[in-house]
């Protein structure tokens, strides 16, 4: 359900509109990780809550409308960011984030139900030692990133049609490819994102016109950008080795 931020949330000609270096885009990406670990922390303090409340999914449990409705909850919060950056302002853009990583961790106190704990931790624990190992090579690396990001998300588009077609097949063996498609594409999408929210940042020291409220907005934007690489890689790799619950 996340898989349109790398076609509709992140506009192109937003980022890459950018490019310099200085004190500024420093204290950008410090704002970018700092929203995002913001919103990673909401997702895991309400999927903790609700996985250990459970009488609170009921209605959900009993109400297939409802169900739905939250599942697909967070990809209309994306599209609304994305396609509303313009014209929304950051506070209304901070809050609909906080909404929305609140709204994924509701959702993932399902996933707690159905895959066991020591799992679930592992998996965390190897997507964020991946993330950051990724995350440091884009931030550190001085190769455009730009080719390979076209390659990662050719194969992220791939990867959503790709699911479509499994939802009516139930392949397993191809669920698991998918799976692993996935992992190595989000991996690599984690290192070209953090590249250009950097340089997005760079041009932020040369361009000492830009609104305080406008750097506020693509950092909130890059947040969601790395929240949501982080989070399919975490799926990705527990759909691969998450033991389930008996």
């Amino acid at each position: 359900m996340d898989y349109p931020n790398h076609s509709s949330s992140t506009p192109e000609h937003l980022f890459n509109s950018y490019q310099a270096t200085g004190t500024r885009s420093k204290s950008f990406i410090a704002n970018v990780f700092a929203y995002m670990f913001l919103a990673l922390g909401i997702s895991a303090v309400v999927a903790f809550l609700f996985f250990n409340n459970p009488q609170w999914l009921l209605p959900m449990l009993e109400n297939k409308i409802l169900f739905y409705v939250v599942m697909f909850a967070p990809l209309g919060f994306v599209l609304t960011m994305s396609l509303g950056f313009k014209k929304l302002s950051a506070p209304v853009l901070v809050t609909l984030f906080i909404i929305y990583s609140a709204i994924t961790g509701l959702t993932f106190s399902f996933i707690l139900l159905i895959y066991t704990a020591n799992s679930v931790f592992a998996c965390f624990a190897s997507a964020a030692a991946m993330f950051g190992v990724m995350a440091f090579m884009g931030y550190t690396t001085n190769k455009d990133l730009t080719s390979f990001g076209r390659i990662m998300t050719m194969g992220l588009i791939g990867i959503v049609i790709a699911s479509v077609i499994n939802m009516f097949l139930g392949n397993a063996t191809m669920d698991y490819i998918i799976s692993f498609i996935g992992v190595l594409v989000f991996t690599g999408l984690t290192a070209y994102d953090v590249q250009k929210i950097k340089r997005i940042g760079e041009g932020f020291d040369e361009n000492g016109q830009v609104l305080e409220g406008d750097v506020k907005k693509f950092a909130i934007m890059g947040a969601l950008t790395l929240y949501l690489d982080f989070i399919n890689l975490f799926l990705m790799l527990l759909r691969l080795f998450g033991g389930k619950r008996d």
